[in-house]
This record gives structure tokens, sequence and C-alpha cells, in this order.
């Protein structure tokens, strides 16, 4: 964190950047440095290494502006391995956050996302965190490649406390994701950014023991595979903390997600052959809409829709009794699927007219309502064809205009 020059036994070494006493004058080097030194230049007894050093670029001031001293015989160990398993490890935490990502996008569950964000987390600080061995970057930078690596271990926490909150103790979860702010946050007061690091992960992980614990009283499906896994991160993480941020964690991030992967993808699979079923089932049931929604496939009698309401890409079928269904259909494609008493009142509404109870001026605009629930928009365009429905028996003698 500085640019440096460097004398043995009187004898300059290199330079890297330009030191100086201001800002001004000061050329930042690079984070890391290598002077070669000639055998030539050892003493048999005592060896004096001089530094000067000055640091006024680097963004935030740390504790010490230098890690380390280190005398190596060169070539240098090489962490090639290190290198490829963290590569391979974000390339599978990629990978997952694609899938999640789809799923989400064909399910619109909330899990799908908060799962695609934590593969997503730790891939990108698999990235960030194999920057120093691909290349010198200058020193300013790497106290915000510091920071950016904690900011994406709370954030991987949070989310890991959110996601297992969810499944297992949802009643909890504003408590427990309250919590873990609190407490992965706090852990920017510790000193050195490995430190803080490190407690980020493992404050996150401990929480979500919390809602895996209770799952698994509970006896709910995966709650104690769940706490076994996060109780070797644990271990691990205990055991091993000068391990965790710079190869443990993306190895044991993307065993979690990966596993749970793969079930999302069987549990498709299974959910698509239930809907085909369902679909063949529903040929021989004219009086039903067949209803494909994030729950799965369901067969709701017409007769109990009393209107659908567009909603983007998917329509919302409101029944009787309050009850509401989101259908994966689009407004005009369910407009020529249902029978001759449903009808269009407005661009984003078709109403059971069977269900109509009257039409109403409200101001400049029209309501109508039905037989329960909120009151429809009607435009101006459809106004006709709504009155002569309604006024055709045997609506007419049920409804006031």
């Amino acid at each position: 964190m500085a640019s440096s020059e460097a004398w043995l036994n009187g004898q300059r070494l290199g330079i890297n950047g330009r030191p100086g006493a201001t800002a001004r004058e000061e050329v930042p080097g690079q984070y890391q440095a290598t002077f070669p030194i000639r055998e030539a230049i050892w003493q048999p007894g005592g060896n004096l290494l001089v530094r000067h050093l000055s640091s006024f670029h680097g963004g935030l001031r740390l504790d010490r502006p230098m890690g380390a001293i280190i005398v190596l015989p060169y070539p240098y160990p090489q962490r090639a391995a290190l290198l490829a398993i963290t590569f391979v490890a974000a390339g599978a935490l990629l990978a997952a956050a694609f899938g999640f990502g789809v799923i989400h996008a064909m399910r619109r569950t909330g899990s799908s996302l908060i799962l695609a964000a934590i593969a997503g987390v730790a891939a990108l600080q698999a990235v960030v965190e194999s920057l120093r061995p691909l290349f010198d970057y200058s020193y300013p930078l790497h106290a915000w490649r510091m920071s950016a690596i904690w900011v994406l271990a709370a954030a991987f926490a949070i989310l890991l406390v959110t996601y297992v909150t969810i499944r297992f103790l949802p009643k909890a979860r504003a408590l427990m994701i309250g919590v873990a702010l609190a407490v992965v946050g706090a852990t920017v007061l510790l000193p050195g950014f490995d430190v803080k690091t490190v407690w980020a992960l493992i404050g996150g992980v401990a929480l979500a023991v919390v809602p895996a614990a209770a799952g698994a009283r509970g006896k709910q499906p995966g709650a104690r595979l769940t706490l076994g896994y996060l109780a070797l991160f644990l271990a691990l993480a205990l055991g091993f903390p000068e391990w965790l941020a710079d190869f443990s964690y993306f190895l044991l991030a993307a065993g979690l997600v990966l596993p749970l992967l793969m079930g999302e993808v069987v549990r498709l699979g299974r959910d698509d052959r239930g809907r085909e079923a369902a679909l063949t089932r529903a040929a021989s049931r004219p009086d039903r809409l067949t209803v494909a929604s994030a729950r799965g496939v369901e067969l709701v009698p017409i007769a109990e829709i009393l209107a659908v309401v567009g909603a983007d890409d998917y329509v919302e079928l409101r029944l009787v009794g309050g009850r509401s269904l989101l259908h994966t259909a689009r407004l005009d494609g369910l407009a020529t699927q249902l029978p001759a008493s449903f009808l269009r009142v407005h661009r984003s509404v078709i109403a059971n007219l069977s269900q109509v109870q009257r039409l109403e001026r409200d101001g400049d605009r029209w309501r109508l309502h039905l037989s329960e629930g909120a009151p429809l928009p009607v435009s101006r365009s459809r106004q006709p064809a709504l009155r002569e429905a309604l006024d055709s028996p045997p609506l007419a003698s049920a409804v006031a205009v």
C-alpha cells in the first residue's frame, strides 16, 4: 500500500513508483513489488535492509502501509493450482446463478431469486479475489478491492440467512434479517480486511444455523441436510480461518448452491410431467379452465371465475370466495377461450356477466359491480356491447343499470 524504494547493505535494489513527501510528489507504485538481489550484495554477517515509503493515494487509511517483507529464492512458489480451483468454483457459481435466474423467470419464486443472488455474489467475490495473482495493479486500487471483498462477503452472509430463514422459519424472517444486518454490519469495525471478511462469513453462517435447527426439530424436508452443511462450513471456517476467504469459501458456496440447483431442476421436470397430465385431463372437462401458476396446474371451474384482470405477462383470475390465482396466459388468448358469458369490458378486464349485479356511473367513469369483490372499470368504447349483453335475457332480469 505504498510507493517504495529499497536498499540492501547500501546497494539500491529498485524502486516501485516514486515515494514523495507529499501527494503531489509521490507517483503511486504497484501493490506488490519484487526486487532482485544479487548474490554479491549479501554479507556473511548482518545485513541491513532500508525501505523508503510514502502512501498518499490509498483512498483508505490502513493500520500499516506494508503487510510483509519476504526474501525468497527465485523462481517463486506458484499458486496456479489454487487459482485454477478458484476459477472452476467461480464458473460453477456463475452457472448456478444463471440457472436459478432462469427458474425465477419461469416460476417467479422468491427463493430462486435469493439463490441466484447468493451464487452470483460468491462468483463475483471469487473473481475479485483472483485479481491479485492475475496482474500487478497499482496500490490505490487495493483498498477498494479489499472493501469490495468485504461487501460481497457481507452480502453473501445476509442472503444466506434470508434464504434459510424463509425456507425453515418464515415467521421470524424480519427478526433474523434484522439481526443479520446488525451482526454482519458490525464486522466493519474489526481491524484488518481479512478479519472483517472472515467474521462476516462466520457470523452469517452461524445465524443461518438457527432457522435450520428449527426446521430440523420440526422435521421439515431438507432441514437436517442444510444444518449439517452449515455446521461443516462453520467448523472449517473456525478451524482454518486463513483459508476461508481465499479458497474454502468458494468451494463451500458452490457445494451449497449446486445441489440445490440440481434439486430444483429435478422438481421442475416432475412438475412439467404433472402439468402435461393435468392438461390431458382438462381436455375432457370443458367446464373448467386449466390454470398454470407458480404452484403448479389447477383445474378451476369456469362458473367460479368472477373476472380476469391483466397483470403484465400474466392474468389474475378473481374467483368466488375472494380467492385469486396468477395464470401464465395472455388476456387476448383467454378472451377467445372463455364462453360467451364472459365479455371484455376494458382493455385489461374480462368480466363474467352471470355474476354482474349492476352497472354504475362514478363521475366520468363507469363501474361494473359483481356479486362480490371490488368493482371493475368499464371503458367507454365497450359500453354499448356491455349494455346490449346486459339487456339480453336472461341477464336483464337480474341486472340493474
